[in-house]
């Protein structure tokens, strides 16, 4: 409950940067004043990001691995909000908020929620660049939701592919992270498939990688990135680098020779841009993907109550040359940040400046193969990793995000009953 003299403290989106900063600031004190937290989401669970393409092939049980909101809330402290904000009104300090509905029928108005102090951690979304048919015929990723309706539709076109005998092929635009990965994690899922009675299944799923730059894994080193791509080859996933696609539409892709790849689903997963909410602030300065340029404390120039981060943000560093990266990465150190430092803020102290380290990148390809490279600091100068080393430091993330966020005990609880429940449900979701 709000009381009178609390100070209104509004997070917008609940990832990886939205969730710790309503877990760790709920109940805090800034200067004489309690810090009343809501938390606003369109999603009723969270998903670690970087493991979205894993619920997608069905490689994980969304179940096993979200973390539910009004739970979360209830137990630390904080108000959950559910529903989109589709605007802003500054003036007034209010977050507004679509109407819900259910099979087309309004359940829950429009409403507002008031704030003194707002945070944005709204994250991003895949850019398609203008290109056509892409919102029509493309699947995207970038949330919970999306991942398990890729999965369910996934399941029955690969069921169909098998019954009719005729493979179903995958194209999956961009050759990031989530693309990769993705990739790798499919050919998985056809191989647990063929495991658990489904014969010849591997032959009956086709994957094609597009990507338009020169090679797959544009952020990466060289080493890592031709390295992952040779395994995606030698897995029979078809890769094709320096390749633009023009146009989408219900049969495949049209490529910029005027060639043409067929794919019966198609994702894409290029690109990254900031959600329709940040149209509402065209006064600020946003960058050309629409994210917020926001000063060395993570506020925003022209509004010293509104602070962003993580995807949809790009913070101007003193410290810092150049962008910071759209990664979880980046939004968890900027978490913490504003975990330790908000308070002060919002009573008129000084902070030190946000900083970002680069504490290197791993990409993992399902239960094939993992690479990755260590952060230039202290006595690491990069490096090369791969293997089960590189497969253990990319759970080891997964699994210091879950201490952050649940505390140490309960998340080794949770990292316990994820490692039981791998043994006793098979490798994929497959009904």
């Amino acid at each position: 409950m709000t009381m009178m003299n609390d100070h209104r403290l509004v997070v917008v989106g609940g990832g990886v940067a939205g969730l710790e900063i309503a877990t760790r600031l709920a109940g805090r004190r800034s200067g004489n004043r309690r810090l009343s937290v809501t938390l606003i989401d369109r999603e009723t669970a969270y998903v670690w990001k970087p493991m979205l393409h894993t619920i997608a092939a069905g490689t994980s049980d969304a179940g096993m691995q979200q973390t539910v909101y009004a739970a979360q809330a209830l137990s630390h402290g904080f108000r959950y909000e559910y529903g989109e904000a589709v605007g802003v009104d500054r003036q007034h300090r209010e977050v507004r908020l679509a109407a819900l509905a259910f099979d087309g029928e309004d359940v829950v108005p429009e409403r507002t929620v008031s704030y003194d102090t707002l945070v944005l951690a709204v994250g991003s979304r895949a850019n398609d660049f203008g290109t056509p048919g892409v919102a029509e015929h493309c699947e995207s990723i970038d949330s919970r939701s999306d991942a398990i309706a890729f999965n369910d539709r996934l399941r029955v076109e690969l069921l169909k592919a098998v019954v009719a005998a005729s493979p179903l092929t995958v194209g999956i635009v961009g050759g990031g992270a989530t693309g990769v990965e993705l990739a790798a994690e499919l050919v998985q899922v056809a191989g647990v498939a063929e495991h658990y009675g489904i014969a010849g299944a591997p032959n009956y799923l086709r994957v094609v990688l597009i990507e338009s730059g020169p090679r797959l894994l544009g952020p990466f080193p060289e080493r890592v990135a031709t390295a992952a791509q040779r395994k995606l080859e030698q897995l029979g996933i078809e890769v094709r680098t320096g390749t633009r696609v023009t146009a989408v539409d219900g049969g495949g892709f049209t490529l910029g020779d005027g060639q043409v790849v067929l794919a019966g689903l198609k994702v894409w997963a290029a690109g990254v841009k900031a959600p329709p909410l940040l149209d509402m602030f065209a006064d600020m300065e946003r960058t050309r993907s629409g994210q917020l340029v926001v000063g060395p404390t993570l506020a925003t120039p022209a509004d010293p109550d509104i602070y962003a981060l993580g995807d949809c943000a790009a913070p101007r560093l003193p410290a810092h040359d150049g962008p910071v990266p759209t990664t979880a990465q980046a939004a968890s150190q900027h978490a913490s940040y504003l975990s330790r430092h908000l308070p002060a803020l919002i009573a008129g102290k000084k902070a030190p400046p946000a900083s970002y380290r680069d504490f290197g990148g791993l990409v993992s390809l399902g239960g094939f193969d993992a690479y990755g490279t260590l952060g230039r600091f202290g006595f690491f100068d990069g490096g090369f990793l791969r293997g089960r080393v590189a497969q253990l430091g990319h759970a080891m993330l997964y699994r210091r995000y879950q201490a952050r966020l649940h505390g140490v005990w309960r998340g080794t609880l949770l990292w316990l009953l994820d490692t039981i429940g791998r043994r006793v449900r098979s490798g994929a979701r497959l009904t």
